[in-house]
């Protein structure tokens, strides 16, 4: 008898990349409109939209959108439970983590209601990077792919080891300040705070495992930054370099140490910080290059490049 083929539905793109790092790339048959790594699930079926457009938007306006949308009980995302329900998955992939970062568990609920059987929804809901881990494993039960699980959560643990290993003698870890939001500015947390820590930095500007929250001018000078590391949540760095121009910084920017010394950084915050995948070990190893060029050499540009000061003004 010839094993069925699962089909999985991702409305999650941090599931998606987990579910193709598992090889189960074959089994994908719908995802998200921000599904866009690895390349290949580009052309699956889409089955979101958002209701905010990063592209014309500025950072102001879209906060105060998502906000407006939220506080009202609505949702930021569509969900297109038409072609959700002719795709006829075997087990759906979602969160309850942020309804800013993914249409809601809510939501999705409802909309399986419409099957005929009931269909596995799973929550993957990550706080740390050992909450990722998990998450890995878990896929990788549901879907029959322990050991595939096991292999690539062994294989990010070595390279987080290995980090820690270069960085064993290290005595000076730089001030970091990872911020999650431009206008309003939002200090980092979840998983981040531990890439900043993993990195060889300072990561008490941030809370470990719990959701980022903005952050005030007092706070950020008293703070004093060595490095500053711009990762708006949802943008690549061409993203955030569109968006500085029209973004006002938090009063007294420009004079913060790290705006004075040049160590303003943007980086693919989508790719590396902002998605709980696999990945966010690459985050740390470029966060590493950041703060300790001495030791793993200067960041390549297609990982982090250095904001100008001309684009750095503060009220």
């Amino acid at each position: 008898m010839t094993k069925k083929t699962l089909r999985i539905v991702s409305l999650l793109p941090s599931a998606t990349e987990i579910a193709c790092a598992l090889g189960l790339e074959d089994a994908l048959v719908g995802v998200t409109h921000e599904c866009d790594y690895p390349a290949s699930v580009v052309g699956l079926p889409q089955l979101t939209a958002s209701r905010i457009s990063h592209e014309t938007m500025t950072s102001h306006e879209i906060d105060t959108a998502v906000r407006a949308q939220l506080d009202g009980h609505g949702s930021i995302y569509n969900l297109d439970e038409t072609k959700l329900y002719e795709l006829k998955p075997d087990l759906i992939l979602t969160q309850e983590l942020c309804d800013v970062c993914a249409v809601s568990y809510k939501t999705v609920k409802q909309a399986a209601r419409i099957f005929e059987t009931e269909v596995p929804i799973v929550s993957l809901e990550p706080n740390t990077i050992a909450d990722i881990f998990a998450n890995i494993r878990t896929v990788g039960e549901l879907a029959g792919r322990d050991a595939e699980a096991e292999r690539v959560v062994n294989d990010l643990t070595v390279r987080l080891d290995r980090l820690a290993t270069r960085l064993a003698d290290v005595e000076t870890r730089p001030r970091t300040l990872m911020l999650e939001w431009l206008e309003p500015p939002f200090a980092p947390g979840h998983w981040v705070p531990e890439q900043v820590a993993l990195a060889g930095g300072d990561p008490s500007f941030g809370r470990t495992g719990q959701p980022s929250t903005t952050t005030t001018a007092k706070e950020i000078q008293t703070y004093a930054p060595e490095t500053i590391v711009l990762i708006p949540c949802g943008y690549y760095k061409e993203d955030i370099l569109r968006q500085l121009p029209t973004s006002t910084l938090p009063e007294g920017f420009s004079e913060l140490p790290a705006v004075r010394s040049g160590n303003v950084w943007a980086v693919d915050a989508t790719s590396y910080f902002s998605r709980p995948g696999p990945r966010v070990v690459r985050g740390a190893e470029i966060l590493a290059s950041i703060l300790h060029p001495e030791i793993f050499g200067a960041p390549d540009e297609k990982d982090a490049v250095r904001v100008p000061a001309g684009l750095l003004q503060s009220k």
